[in-house]
């Protein structure tokens, strides 16, 4: 009677398939996720630009926005409690931040600046050059407020145009 089953070759030979396509995939997998936590800081990025220009058409200033993390809405936190950005929400581990400048409607503009903490970058727009940026930074790493005022003219930042 011949024994029925696999030979210890076979077995290893599957283990090895099975280990080779794991070192494959697992960097793969990796890269996935940060894409997806860039993806969420640029879409909560457009948000409050969206927000922004919804504040200046009521109120002819843009509102300048400490940093803040989401989950949660978004708004100042000046005198009276704060004024919020109707519809603006920030998506977990997402970090923006906004500095208006400007006095009147025709100086009026903002630099704004969002980052996911397990993303890898830091985007940034100011409002009156309207174009995109980015720049790379430490997955882990928390943005601070220094990162708003900054992020614009930094030298690695690669011009991106869209968002």
């Amino acid at each position: 009677m011949h024994a029925r089953g696999f030979t210890l070759i076979e077995l290893l030979i599957v283990v090895a398939i099975i280990g080779i396509l794991a070192a494959i995939a697992i960097p793969q997998f990796a890269a996935y996720r940060i894409r997806g936590y860039n993806a969420a800081a640029q879409a909560d990025g457009k948000g409050l630009v969206t927000g922004e220009e919804t504040y200046f058409n009521d109120n002819y200033s843009y509102l300048s926005i400490a940093l803040q993390t989401g989950p949660g809405a978004v708004g100042s936190t000046g005198l009276g409690g704060g004024v919020p950005l109707p519809g603006v929400m920030l998506s977990k581990g997402v970090s923006g931040a906004v500095v208006a400048s400007g006095s009147s409607i025709t100086t009026a503009f903002f630099t704004l600046a969002t980052s996911h903490l397990q993303g890898n970058r830091l985007f940034a727009i100011e409002s009156d050059e309207g174009k995109w940026k980015y720049r790379g930074k430490t997955p882990g790493l928390a943005q601070t407020g220094a990162d708003v005022t900054a992020a614009t003219s930094a030298v690695d930042f690669l011009s991106d145009g869209t968002i």
